[in-house]
């Protein structure tokens, strides 16, 4: 049996467990640069409140509904995903972390000695408990199902109480039956009215389509999720993959035309792909580097380019990636357009260990102690250590007006608890 975990409006919960009084309002958590919605709670989704909404068209609506709105908190996000995690982990040896709010668990004959909604109400108060983010639990035979399963719990929460167990043939087709095609795992839009174009419109009729045809319309990956639905086991937990592609990319908190500004946002991001190369032990031969205007603004000229630097020796160098990205970046920039977004993407990534020199040209071998030292010191002292492409004196930020604090990943902005003992009122 497979039991997919599922945080409940992750973001929106994580705000709640250090704010009480958001507890029953509408909660709403915005993109980088607070640009759209990208998470709601249960009552912001009950005002229509659309995923994916421009924060800008809704702010009347956000004002005249009280709704609370939060900039993108990753540091606290991310940190309260790890702690979910690690809980989880101890109730199987076999985890597959599927995304931040998400986690496959293998109970691999776990249903012999335990009842195993007994078992997963038992998770859903030990997270809730320890963490204060709400879960739900599907349990099935194949992830797909569970899948289908943890949509039930959280669909009909109180009824089942946040988790359901898929466990007959019954089930499996009540489940397929209730479970629309386009909210299918794996069913994209495209397949999604090729589809219902043949009068397939929920995951049992699905099932029931020929083995060939899904083979020739939806490829082997199509079949696999057929049977994987029908209830024979095909996928299985997957191993934490090895990125091919890093890419860095934002949107600027304002337009810039000056080659100066963008290049240093161009340095900045080619620092940070490095810095993920190298937690994953990766290097790169190819950097690609975009850059474009505003596609929303119709009155200004609009311009956008890209270019692919090759690279000889195979690196994960901030040095040598941050002058290979300026070296495309000075190909591609023009003067005279108001430009909103820039990126790269470091590619044809292989093992530090493997990395293949060339004969004629080598990297500086001290740039690799060097990286090592100013790694521990970025992560002791906060990103101090900077590249010359970087300004030194500019910090840069995304446009976050609404964030909140880093209650769990910095000590300057714990929660501050107010509490009253025989002598008076103290704060801790």
């Amino acid at each position: 049996m497979f039991a997919l975990v599922d945080c409940n409006n992750f973001y929106a919960s994580c705000e709640r467990v250090f704010n009480p009084a958001l507890n029953g309002k509408p909660v709403v958590v915005l993109s980088n640069n607070d640009g759209c919605v990208i998470a709601r709670s249960n009552e912001a989704k009950a005002l229509g409140i659309p995923m994916g909404a421009p924060s800008f068209e809704y702010e009347i609506l956000f004002v005249k509904y009280k709704v609370n709105v939060f900039s993108s908190n990753y540091a606290l996000y991310g940190d309260m995903s790890t702690r979910v995690m690690n809980i989880l982990s101890t109730y199987s040896p076999d985890i597959e972390i599927y995304s931040i709010d998400e986690a496959f668990l293998k109970l691999e004959g776990f249903e012999q000695h335990y009842n195993l909604e007994v078992y997963s109400k038992e998770i859903i108060q030990n997270v809730t408990r320890s963490t204060g983010i709400p879960i739900s639990i599907g349990i099935a035979p194949t992830k797909s199902l569970a899948k289908v399963a943890n949509k039930i719990a959280k669909k009909f929460s109180l009824r089942t109480g946040g988790t359901y167990v898929i466990d007959s043939e019954d089930k499996i087709k009540k489940g397929l039956l209730w479970t629309k095609i386009g909210d299918v795992w794996g069913i994209g839009r495209q397949h999604e009215k090729r589809l219902q174009k043949i009068k397939v419109h929920n995951a049992w009729e699905f099932t029931q389509l020929p083995n060939q045809w899904v083979q020739k319309e939806m490829s082997i990956v199509g079949l696999r999720l057929k049977r994987d639905l029908s209830g024979e086991r095909i996928l299985d937990l997957e191993d934490a993959a090895i990125k091919k592609n890093i890419a860095v990319t934002r949107s600027f908190e304002k337009m810039y035309s000056s080659f100066e500004d963008i290049r240093e946002r161009v340095a900045t991001y080619a620092g940070k792909a490095a810095e993920k190369l190298r937690r994953q032990n990766s290097c790169c031969s190819m950097i690609y580097v975009f850059l474009h205007t505003n596609g929303f603004r119709e009155d200004l000229p609009q311009y956008r380019a890209n270019i692919a630097v090759h690279i000889p020796n195979p690196t994960n160098s901030s040095i040598e990636l941050i002058k290979a990205a300026i070296t495309g970046l000075e190909k591609i920039f023009k003067k005279g357009f108001q430009y909103k977004k820039a990126g790269i993407m470091v590619m044809n990534l292989t093992p530090a260990s493997q990395r293949q020199l060339s004969l004629f040209t080598a990297e500086n071998p001290k740039h690799q102690t060097l990286m090592k030292t100013i790694d521990r010191l970025n992560i002791r002292e906060n990103q101090k250590v900077k590249f010359a492409g970087q300004d030194l004196d500019r910090t840069w930020k995304m446009k976050q007006e609404k964030l909140s604090k880093r209650y769990t990943s910095c000590l300057n902005e714990v929660i501050i608890i107010n509490c009253s003992d025989s002598f008076g009122d103290r704060t801790f």
